[in-house]
C-alpha cells in the first residue's frame, strides 16, 4: 500500500502529536480523514458552543477533503462524536451537517463521548471519502 499524508496549512498542525489531518491510500484512492473539531489553525476554539463547533468541525472536513482531492459529497461515511448523549444534540447539529451534504446522504454514525480532544470540544466529526475520479 502507498500512502499520501494531507495537511493543508491553513489548519492546525498535528505533527507534534503524530497525526496527519487525513491520509489517502492511493492505491484504491480511499481518503482516511481524522476527527475534525472547532479549532482554528493555533489550536483555539472558534466557538464555545456545539452548533458553531460543529460548523467549523464541518470547515475543517471541507477543507481537508479539498486538499486531498475529494469533496463531502464522496464522503463515503461520516462519524459525528459528541459530549454527552447524542440525542441531547442531534437537533442542533445535524442542519448544519446536512447543508454541507447539500443532498448528498452517506452512511452516518453518532457516538456520545465522555471526553474529546479539550475539555471544551463538544464535538469531532471523522470521515472515510473517495478521492475525485
Amino acid at each position: 500500500m502507498s500512502m499520501k499524508l494531507i495537511n493543508p496549512s491553513s489548519l492546525y498542525d498535528g505533527s507534534g502529536f503524530g497525526m496527519s489531518h487525513a491520509t489517502i491510500d492511493t492505491d484504491n484512492g480511499i481518503v482516511y480523514v481524522s476527527g475534525q473539531v472547532g479549532w482554528d489553525a493555533d489550536f483555539q476554539m472558534v466557538n464555545k458552543d456545539i452548533v458553531g463547533q460543529a460548523e467549523t468541525a464541518m470547515q475543517n472536513l471541507q477543507t481537508v477533503l479539498e486538499a486531498a482531492n475529494s469533496s463531502i459529497a464522496n464522503i463515503l461515511h461520516i462519524k459525528i462524536y459528541v459530549r454527552g448523549e447524542v440525542a441531547d444534540h442531534i437537533e442542533a447539529i445535524m442542519p448544519i451537517i446536512a447543508k454541507y451534504y447539500n443532498g448528498h446522504r452517506p452512511a452516518t454514525t453518532g457516538v456520545g463521548v465522555a471526553s474529546l480532544a479539550s475539555p471544551e470540544t463538544l464535538i469531532e466529526i471523522e470521515a472515510t471519502a473517495k478521492v475525485n475520479k
